[in-house]
């Protein structure tokens, strides 16, 4: 069974990380969320999440990939995390999924996954960067190699799908697309 990292910094996207959690564990990929801290996580618009556990003890394990949930200041809180990006390189190095939604897209880019690489992430967040060796796309889901990066939380099933797709497989995808009732 597939192992995802889903860390959960204090202002992450509530959307986007509770419809991450719940779509991948409606595939049976175990999902493994981690507080930066060991406090409840008070999300974007003031829902409170309870990880499943804290970034220092998910460290000692191994994932097959991590999802960074988007959100403001979320992922500035994220992307001032040296654990954080020294565990995106480390899994990019590993040859492991490393995938981000709305504005968390800049931590893959402040670890260099980003580098030569094509990606999309809420619009501005990646533009303000000036990445030049990145191509900006504005799809909702953009796959280049192990790295999935998507737009915000309107995109969040869209991107959800397609790491459950990578991860469990294209069956798997629409098993759990056929029970959302999208068609």
């Amino acid at each position: 069974m597939a192992r995802v990292l889903v860390p959960l910094a204090q202002g992450c996207e509530e959307l986007e990380a509770v419809t991450i959690i719940d779509l991948l564990r409606r595939a049976d990929i175990e999902v493994i969320t981690a507080g930066l801290d060991d406090q409840p996580v008070k999300a974007s618009r003031g829902v409170t999440l309870i990880p499943d556990t804290t970034l220092n003890e998910a460290l000692n394990q191994e994932f097959d990939m991590i999802v960074l949930p988007g959100g403001l200041p979320g992922a500035d809180h994220l992307n001032q995390d040296q654990r954080i990006l020294k565990l995106l390189k480390k899994m990019a190095t590993e040859n492991k999924f490393t995938t981000a939604i709305c504005a968390a897209p800049k931590v893959l880019a402040t670890a260099g996954l980003l580098n030569g690489r094509h990606a999309t992430s809420y619009p501005g967040t990646l533009e303000k960067l000036q990445l030049d060796n990145t191509t900006l796309e504005v799809n909702a889901v953009v796959q280049d190699g192990k790295v999935i990066t998507s737009r915000g939380p309107g995109t969040a099933m869209d991107f959800t799908l397609v790491l459950i797709e990578n991860l469990a497989g294209r069956e798997k995808r629409k098993e759990v697309e056929a029970g959302l009732q999208r068609y």
